[in-house]
């Protein structure tokens, strides 16, 4: 641990003093108002003002001799408070004049209006329920230190109250999204983190030991393959909302632990939920922007439907730019088309996966307005149902919005042998080195010989939706604790460099 700094250890000196005098952090506290609430009340003449009492923590204070002025900080909001000598007893104000910025006190008084005209709490007791022992940062409501934000949330909670309406916006967006799929006949479930073999997606697995089992498991990298168990098992309707892991790199977009919901419809169609996904973000719109059209990054986003759906191989010559005399509905057009346009390819004997990779470079930076992808070649496809005229291609959409994918669907595969020889397509790439193919799920495939209905399935990343709807320009900011290296880490990193100031004013 590292050394404390001459603030910290003067508050753990006043705490050992508050030890000695009796004081033992009290847990007996009954609010019957919070900050908002008591700002929100006209005042009355004094004989006739209720007590109200308020807990926060001391974020401003302007002490003077005789009374003093304090702001407390509460989820929801701040509130002025007015402390005086007279009020609380020669002891007790001198004992309130020590306290620090960042303790939580509880306060109890009626509200008056200043001569500012900001309504204020005339405290008549006053305690100290937790005593802080770490400085807040000096400019507390200004903090701007984006790796310290992220490492130290619950400083930034504090100090950005901007952030903590993200957050509270981010459990309505889930709320909202349970609701939306409840009210159409949809069943909440659960399925397991840890699985026998990762599939779902085109991902790298955390890996993990399982003591008790004596085996190897890994920590799922989609949430498709079990829900999917249960459609064969009669819940037509079925979707979660849960962590997915994936053991891959970090950027504005990506964390290796993120959100996302799966759902599944039996008797649907890839159609029918862009009709469905279409109608599910629009209502989030409206109800958590109030507005189709809005501020994200700088530009306006325009959500007003119907939104365009086009497939992945017109999307790269329509807003690609690929000139039309490549033909790359061939490996040697697509090849071609990669040569001219210094795209690197990942697999350069895989049509899908050179299609899939001119899309990337192309078209994807270019879709801000929502828009449909569809028609995704097979061998990228492992489990979604061929395109009956081109084989070459499947009932697949991704939804694409600020330049980014948002949901993936298909109309699902329910042939078990045609499963079976994609699984084992997918098992050689593997084998051959490919740490993101399927592996085979012995399991599912007994699942899918019971009989699976016709179904279509989607996935949509959560955390990229409340990036939309908040106006966050990366994924870190919409998750409460984005995954970091280790502090000892970028301090030895940055022990070459310049070094970083942490919150209390001392160097990290």
């Amino acid at each position: 641990m590292a050394a404390r700094t001459e603030q910290e250890q003067v508050r753990f000196s006043k705490l050992k003093a508050l030890r000695e005098a009796g004081f033992a952090f009290p847990n007996d506290v009954k609010l019957t108002a919070n900050c908002r609430t008591v700002s929100e009340l006209q005042p009355l003449p004094v004989e006739e003002a209720p007590i109200h009492t308020v807990a926060g923590r001391l974020v401003q204070m302007r002490i003077m001799g005789k009374a003093s002025f304090a702001h407390i900080l509460d989820e929801s909001g701040k509130l002025q408070i007015y402390v005086t000598r007279d009020d609380l007893g020669v002891e007790a104000y001198q004992e309130f004049k020590k306290l620090d910025l960042g303790d939580i006190v509880e306060t109890s008084g009626y509200v008056f209006v200043t001569k500012t005209g900001e309504k204020t709490l005339h405290v008549k007791t006053l305690r100290l329920l937790t005593k802080s022992l770490i400085p807040l940062p000096e400019k507390w409501h200004g903090l701007t230190d984006v790796e310290s934000r992220y490492r130290y949330r619950y400083v930034d909670l504090i100090a950005n109250p901007e952030v903590r309406e993200i957050f509270k916006k981010r459990a309505r967006i889930i709320r909202e999204i349970r609701s939306f799929l409840d009210n159409r006949g949809f069943v909440e479930v659960e399925t397991p983190v840890l699985t026998y073999v990762a599939g779902g997606a085109a991902a790298r697995p955390f890996e993990t030991f399982y003591n008790a089992l004596d085996c190897n498991m890994y920590v799922r990298i989609a949430l498709e393959l079990p829900l999917k168990k249960l459609v064969v098992g009669g819940l037509e309707r079925v979707y979660e909302i849960g962590r997915v892991f994936r053991n891959e790199g970090l950027s504005k977009k990506h964390n290796p632990e993120f959100t996302m919901i799966e759902f599944y419809q039996a008797y649907a169609t890839y159609q029918d939920l862009m009709d469905l996904t279409e109608q599910l973000i629009c209502d989030l719109a409206l109800k958590v922007r109030g507005s189709l059209k809005f501020q994200y990054c700088g530009r306006e986003l325009d959500l007003t439907p119907p939104w365009p759906r086009i497939s992945m191989l017109e999307s790269i010559y329509q807003i690609g730019g690929l000139e039309r005399t490549i033909d790359i509905r061939t490996l040697e057009g697509a090849r071609d088309a990669a040569t001219k346009r210094g795209v690197e390819l990942s697999d350069p004997q895989d049509w899908g996966k050179c299609l899939d990779n001119l899309w990337e470079e192309l078209v994807e930076d270019k879709l801000f307005n929502p828009v449909f992808i569809i028609h995704h070649p097979f061998s990228i496809s492992p489990l979604a149902r061929r395109n009956q005229e081109d084989p070459n291609i499947t009932d697949r959409f991704e939804l694409i919005m600020g330049c980014m994918e948002v949901a993936n669907a298909f109309s699902e595969l329910n042939d078990a042998e045609d499963q079976r020889s994609r699984f084992e397509a997918q098992a050689r790439r593997r084998a051959a080195g490919d740490h993101e193919a399927n592996a085979i799920d012995e399991d599912f495939l007994r699942a899918l010989e019971y009989g699976m209905p016709p179904t279509a399935g989607e996935g949509i990343g959560i955390d990229r939706i409340v990036m939309l709807l908040t106006d966050s320009a990366t994924i870190r900011d919409v998750l409460l604790f984005p995954q970091l290296k280790p502090l000892e880490v970028e301090q030895a990193e940055d022990s070459e460099g310049s070094e970083v100031e942490a919150f209390g004013g001392a160097k990290d």
